[in-house]
């Protein structure tokens, strides 16, 4: 289905961080709530919203937040890039896994916002995979619309 939402002089931005915990070294966290949240706080309606993780060694995906998934995520993750390995940058601060993981798999979504909701498959949700926690973390929501 196609629609024509027209040319809009009222377009306009809108940012907000999200700051939370993690609490082990690798574990996924759903923060779909948050994101839905902002978006509707944003009152934009119709536009583009870029979510991105600020960090180096978390990915962001979308996905169903279910708990077998979650650790077949952990584990496939694995099996491409062992936690351990004969990496050069383990020299520094042994987490290279994390920062290989984290660009392979990627730290930001752009999709469509529509009539104020997020434009998404049913069981498409906003997970952050830690590989190197505990630590504090940020995300970022962006929009551009109106």
């Amino acid at each position: 289905m196609k629609r024509d939402v027209g040319r809009r002089k009222n377009m306009r931005t809108w940012y907000k961080e999200i700051t939370f915990s993690t609490s082990r070294q690798r574990e996924v966290i759903d923060l779909t709530g948050e994101v839905v949240s902002a978006v509707r706080e944003s009152g934009i309606k119709n536009g583009i919203l870029v979510v991105q993780l600020p960090h180096a060694t978390a990915t962001l995906v979308m996905n169903e937040n279910e708990s077998g998934l979650k650790r077949d995520l952990i584990e496939q993750l694995d099996r491409i890039v062992p936690v351990r390995g004969d990496y050069e940058h383990d020299r520094i601060d042994d987490n290279a896994h994390a920062h290989m993981k984290s660009a392979f798999v990627g730290s930001s979504v752009a999709l469509p916002v529509i009539n104020g909701s997020i434009i998404r498959g049913t069981w498409q949700n906003f997970l952050v995979l830690e590989e190197d926690g505990p630590r504090t973390r940020r995300m970022v929501v962006f929009l551009l619309g109106e």
